[in-house]
């Protein structure tokens, strides 16, 4: 049985413009929110994913695969590593474009095991932009950067309005992001050498 191989993007598309104010190549991507499972370091077991921008619409993020993540024993868990391609492409989409988009659509290829205590490498690329949608797609290769490609996925993220996170998100998680926006904003600001 032979695998049709679908146009990606699917549609016409403008090529992505990285906005001016977007962290510079080599930048390393904080925590967007301490209780994010995908990046942030307030969950135990999450993937504690770190990214760093590359060039142009690029961005690499890495994560290890402890046993907290794995599906079949020694294995890492299918729907685990699609989060963190999930993660991977938002943080690419949200930080190149500097706008509000959540994922609408994300396909996976699995084309070999990513065992338990391995790093998955995610490269991560801007594809286009066609009105609100955004297209990305990344390739995680098995411990080194030019290791094999072990995981594939493309996405679609659809840009939004601050209130598609007020209206449907928690307001107290709404409140902690903001507090520790604005403590960030605060220590940036004395992070100054005279």
């Amino acid at each position: 049985m032979s695998r049709i191989s679908q146009p990606w993007p699917p549609v016409e598309v403008e090529p992505a413009t990285v906005h001016p104010k977007a962290p510079q190549p080599g930048s390393h991507l904080g925590i967007h929110f301490g209780e994010c499972f995908g990046c942030g370091d307030e969950i135990e077991a999450g993937l504690h994913l770190h990214s760093t921008v590359g060039e142009g619409t690029t961005v690499y993020s890495k994560f290890t695969v402890t046993s907290a993540h794995q599906g079949a024993p020694g294995l890492a868990h299918g729907g685990l590593l699609a989060c963190a391609f999930d993660e991977a492409l938002g943080a690419t989409v949200g930080n190149l474009l500097r706008r509000p988009a959540v994922t609408g659509k994300l396909e996976t290829d699995f084309l070999r095991p990513v065992p338990v205590g391995s790093t998955l490498y995610i490269a991560t690329k801007l594809d286009g932009v066609a009105g609100r949608k955004i297209y990305v797609s990344a390739d995680g290769r098995l411990d080194a950067e030019d290791g094999p490609v072990a995981v594939r996925a493309r996405a679609l993220f659809v840009r939004v309005e601050f209130e598609h996170f007020s209206t449907h998100g928690d307001p107290e998680a709404l409140q902690k992001l903001a507090a520790a926006h604005e403590k960030a904003k605060r220590e940036r600001e004395w992070d100054i050498n005279p």
